[in-house]
C-alpha cells in the first residue's frame, strides 16, 4: 500500500486518522517483542490544514490523556507513553535547518521513536528520511488528506492502516 486518500468531513475525522494511526504502531509493537524502528511523518499542508489535529489524535491514540498543543514556540513538544516516545515538531519558526544539529535532532529518531513533523522542508538536509507523508488540504470547508509510504516500514503502516478503515 503506498498511497491512501480520504475525505475529512469535520474534526473528528481529523482525529480518527490520527487515532488510527497510532492503533496500527501499537497492534505491530504487540507482535513483535523486539524495539520497534523510528517511524517518521512529515505533515503537510497550509496554516489550519489540521496537521496538529491528526497528531492530537495520533497521540491520544497512543494513550496520553492530557493536553495536546501545538510546539510552534517551543519546537517540540515530547510525550512519554511507554515503550514510546512521542515527539511533534513544528518547524514553521525555525530559521535554519542547522538549529536541528545544535537541538540534537539525530536523537529523536531512534528505536520506538515516532516523529511527527511540521512543516519538514524548513528542515531539509538534516532531517531522517520520512516514511509516511501526509498532506492534509481544503475541500471548501472540510479536508481530504493523502496518506503516501516512502519506506518499507511506512508502507507496513498503510497496509495495516486501510484494513482497518473497512
Amino acid at each position: 500500500m503506498k498511497k491512501l486518500e480520504y475525505f475529512l468531513a469535520d474534526e473528528r475525522a481529523t482525529i480518527a486518522v490520527g487515532d488510527s494511526l497510532a492503533k496500527v504502531v501499537l497492534a505491530q509493537n504487540e507482535q513483535s517483542d523486539k524495539a520497534q524502528p523510528a517511524l517518521i511523518v512529515y505533515l503537510n499542508g497550509d496554516l489550519g490544514a489540521g496537521k496538529t489535529t491528526l497528531t492530537r489524535g495520533f497521540v491520544r491514540g497512543m494513550g496520553h490523556k492530557g493536553n495536546v498543543k501545538s510546539p510552534t514556540y517551543t519546537l517540540v513538544e515530547p510525550y512519554e507513553l511507554p515503550p514510546w516516545q512521542v515527539y511533534h515538531f513544528d518547524l514553521y519558526r525555525l530559521g535554519d535547518a542547522e538549529e536541528l544539529e545544535y537541538m540534537g535532532i539525530r536523537d529523536y529518531f531512534a528505536e520506538n521513536c515516532c516523529c511527527f513533523i511540521e512543516w519538514p522542508e524548513k528542515g531539509a538536509g538534516i532531517l531522517a528520511k520520512a516514511d509516511i507523508v501526509i498532506e492534509l488540504d481544503y475541500q471548501d470547508e472540510q479536508r481530504t488528506v493523502v496518506l503516501d509510504a516512502f519506506t518499507a516500514r511506512g508502507e507496513a503502516v498503510l497496509q495495516r492502516y486501510s484494513q482497518l478503515q473497512k
